[in-house]
C-alpha cells in the first residue's frame, strides 16, 4: 500500500515526465525537414528524433526521482528495477499521425504494481489536454479548464460511438468480428490513437476497438478509463494490460453487449 507521500510523489513526477514530453515533441512537431525510420521491414512502422528524445527526457528525469523504479519504454525497452512499480511510457503514441500534423497522437506515461496499471496520463502536447487517472482521481485539463472525467452510460450499442485507430482492425478474423460489432452502432470513426481513449473517458464515445498493441499502448489508457468508469479488458474479457486485443467501454452494459458480436 502506497502512503499519501509516495502517491503524491508518483504524481508530481508523471506531471514533469509529461511537460519535458511536451517541450521534447513540440520541437518537431509540424516543423520542416522531419523525417522517419521505420523498425519494420515489411511495413511503414515509423519512429522520428522526437520519439527518441520524449523517452530520453522522461528516463533523465525518473534516474534522478525515482531511481529505483522499473521502466519500460518503447523506444529503448526494459530498465529493471527493486522497488515493485514500473513506469511505462510511450512517447509518441501516433507516430503516423505525428508526421502527418494531426493532433490526434499523444504521450503516454503510466505506473503499474504487479497487477496492472494503478495511474496513467494521457498528455496531448499540442493541444495542452492532460487527462489523469488514479488513485482516485479522474480529472482533464486543457484550454477549457479543469473538468472531472466520467465516461457515458449509453446501454445500447444502436446508440454508440465506436472508435479504432485503423479500418484494418488485426488479422482477418479480428477485422470480421470488429465490423459485427461496427454494423451495430450508430457511428464509426478512424484514425485517433491514444485520443480516442481520453474521448472515451471524457465521456465523448462509448466504444474504443483495436487489435495488435503493445503494453506500452494500453497501460495508461486503462488506467484513465476505468478512474472514469469505463471497462477495459481483451475481447474475451479478460485483462488487456500487456496489450493485443482491445475492449474499451464506457460502461459494463455495453462493454458486453460489443463482447458478444466480438465472440460470435
Amino acid at each position: 500500500m502506497l502512503t499519501q507521500s509516495e502517491v503524491e510523489d508518483i504524481r508530481h513526477t508523471a506531471a514533469a515526465l509529461a511537460d519535458a514530453a511536451r517541450v521534447a515533441t513540440l520541437a518537431h512537431f509540424r516543423k520542416p525537414g522531419l523525417t522517419a525510420d521505420t523498425k519494420e521491414a515489411t511495413h511503414f512502422d515509423p519512429v522520428t528524433i522526437a520519439d527518441r528524445e520524449s523517452e530520453i527526457a522522461m528516463r533523465d528525469i525518473l534516474a534522478r526521482r525515482r531511481p529505483d523504479d522499473a521502466i519500460l519504454g518503447e523506444e529503448f525497452g526494459l530498465k529493471p528495477g527493486v522497488s515493485g512499480l514500473t513506469w511505462v511510457l510511450d512517447p509518441i503514441d501516433g507516430t503516423r499521425g505525428f508526421l502527418s500534423g494531426t493532433p490526434t497522437w499523444g504521450v503516454l506515461i503510466s505506473v503499474a504494481d504487479g497487477n496492472g496499471p494503478i495511474y496513467g496520463l494521457i498528455d496531448q502536447p499540442y493541444i495542452q489536454e492532460r487527462f489523469e487517472g488514479g488513485f482516485g482521481r479522474a480529472l482533464v485539463n486543457g484550454p477549457m479548464g479543469a473538468s472531472v472525467l466520467r465516461t457515458r452510460s449509453t446501454p445500447d450499442l444502436s446508440q454508440a460511438i465506436l472508435l479504432s485507430t485503423f479500418p484494418e482492425v488485426g488479422d482477418d478474423a479480428e477485422g470480421e468480428a470488429f465490423r459485427r460489432v461496427a454494423g451495430q452502432v450508430r457511428l464509426v470513426r478512424y484514425g485517433m490513437d491514444c485520443y480516442g481513449y481520453a474521448l472515451l473517458a471524457a465521456g465523448q464515445v462509448d466504444l474504443v476497438i483495436e487489435a495488435g498493441l503493445q503494453t506500452y499502448d494500453v497501460q495508461a489508457p486503462i488506467a484513465v478509463i476505468e478512474a472514469a468508469g469505463g471497462v477495459v479488458t481483451n475481447w474475451q474479457g479478460g485483462s488487456a494490460c500487456q496489450g493485443g486485443q482491445v475492449l474499451a467501454a464506457a460502461n459494463p452494459e455495453i462493454h458486453a453487449a460489443a463482447m458478444a458480436y466480438l465472440n460470435a
